[in-house]
């Protein structure tokens, strides 16, 4: 499973406006780890960086003036991100962004839904945590991310913040999570644990004959239980 954690950075809020696309950043996780490789590339965007963009993320007009523009680089945008699973915090906004460079281009180039399926984290987290802050400041601090280094937006950092936010939000497995001390609401709090890439491969250990019987039986009371709707029984099995 191949997913794309990815934020942008623009010239304001709006593209309808004029607005344009300055930096993208994206990280790659397979099977739900960081593989290190990434994606990042500042643009020129042919206009002026509005006065409240440029306090958000320190991006300036001089800065960008040598940089490519989108149509030098969406090849390697789009085959960095093509087919994978996209994971951006406020998907909208990014996508509406992107898909408005895409439309520019001679000829216009596929949507990112076209290519990519997209999850938005903002969505998720507000179903999480209905009436409280979600954007990502305040999600690092329920979730002990640590975001320090994070005095300015940027595309590639956020992008990394995001993706161990993603990992501990949707949880599930123990070799990944470990929890963490109480917060003063006494909800338990998760932090990503980054494992050695090099560590060995775990050990598969195989069901005995005697625990397959077992099993088999208990998916047979569950058939008749359930009016034979047993899911167990309609899963794969591998050999």
């Amino acid at each position: 499973m191949r997913q794309i954690v990815l934020d942008t950075e623009t010239t304001g809020l709006e593209p309808s406006q004029g607005h344009r696309v300055i930096e993208i950043g994206c990280v790659e996780l397979v099977n739900r780890k960081l593989t290190g490789n990434h994606y990042h590339q500042y643009l020129q965007p042919d206009r002026k960086v509005d006065e409240g963009a440029f306090e958000v993320h320190g991006i300036s007009n001089e800065f960008l003036q040598d940089m490519p523009r989108f149509h030098d680089v969406v090849g390697d945008f789009i085959g960095f991100i093509k087919d994978a699973e996209l994971i951006i915090h406020n998907a909208p906004f990014d996508v509406g962004f992107l898909n408005h460079e895409l439309s520019m281009l001679t000829p216009p180039r596929s949507r990112l839904e076209d290519i990519c399926t997209i999850t938005d984290t903002l969505a998720m987290a507000r179903r999480m945590h209905p009436g409280q802050k979600n954007n990502l400041d305040a999600l690092c601090r329920r979730y002990s991310i640590d975001n320090s280094q994070r005095d300015l937006h940027g595309a590639l950092l956020d992008a990394e913040i995001l993706a161990d936010l993603y990992l501990v939000m949707t949880g599930g497995q123990g070799n990944l999570f470990q929890e963490s001390q109480q917060t003063k609401d006494t909800k338990t709090v998760l932090e990503a644990v980054r494992l050695d890439p090099n560590r060995k491969p775990l050990t598969i250990v195989r069901a005995s004959a005697e625990e397959l019987e077992q099993h088999e039986r208990i998916l047979e009371l569950i058939e008749k239980a359930s009016d034979a709707k047993c899911l167990w029984r309609q899963l794969p099995v591998e050999q």
